[in-house]
Order: C-alpha cells, then structure tokens, then sequence
C-alpha cells in the first residue's frame, strides 16, 4: 500500500488519494499495510474495521501491521501477534520483513501460524539496523 499513497513532491513523501485502489485490490488476494496507511485509505481508526474494509473490497487475506504487532484478517477470522524485540535499532524495512515471511510461509502453513512466523521474524529483524541476516536456528516458534 505504501508504494501508493506515499508519494514524492520534491523533497517530501505525502500522503495522497489512491484513486485506483477498489479495481486495483479487486485483483489481489492478500495485502499488507500499516495502521497509518489503512486510516489514510479507509478512514478507519479502529485497525480491525479497517482490516473488514480491505477484505470488503474482495480479497481474501490483509496483513496489517502496527506498532506493537501485526492483525491478519482472514476466512472471517482475526489474529493477533505481538513484536517482541530486545532493543528497536531496525524498524525500517520491518514491513517487507513481514509480508515476506508471512507470503512464504502461507505456501504451506495456514494464515495464524503464517501470521506467527511474520511476528517472530519481523521481532528479530527489529533489533539490527539492515535487513534480516539471522539464521532460522537462532529462534523457535510455538503454534498454539
């Protein structure tokens, strides 16, 4: 979502309508935006309202992510996970982290366990400045 409404005006990123968003969502099956782009593009402060206004629009999975964790909204469920870092030294690129982790797991594994992995990669990712350079052995994760 980010890549459409931040937009550059000379040496400032704004936010900015994104008229295309219904037919270009209407095409995608899952999305993933943070809270400030998801009040920017629904109106929506309450981050699960916003979640059932993407999944409104038809598709199947979101995946927003907030400052203390991540809502997956899927099949009519929601899931909460929270980021647990040691220290916040890396924020930025924790979004890409966590799509990534939570599109490659969702390969084989269902939406909340997706969901699970997304948290625990994006909570280790936090703590170094770069993108994630840690091995899958130094962390585990529990499913419920």
């Amino acid at each position: 979502m980010q890549g459409f409404v931040r937009v550059l005006r000379g040496k400032e990123l704004k936010y900015e309508p994104w008229e295309e968003m219904r037919s270009t969502l209407a095409h995608v099956d899952i999305v993933k935006s943070d809270a400030v782009e998801a009040e920017f593009l629904t109106g929506e402060t309450n981050i699960f309202k916003a979640a059932k206004f993407y999944a409104d629009m038809g598709l199947k999975e979101i995946v927003l992510t907030h400052r203390d964790g991540l809502l997956i909204y899927a099949n009519d469920k929601y899931h909460e996970m929270g980021f647990f870092s040691a220290q916040l030294d890396g924020r930025s690129g924790r979004g890409e982290t966590c799509i990534g982790t939570y599109v490659t797991k969702r390969l084989s594994k269902p939406p909340r366990e997706s969901g699970i992995w997304a948290a625990a990669v994006t909570s280790l990712k936090m703590e170094n400045l770069g993108p994630f350079n840690r091995s899958i052995s130094d962390f585990s994760v529990g499913t419920e």
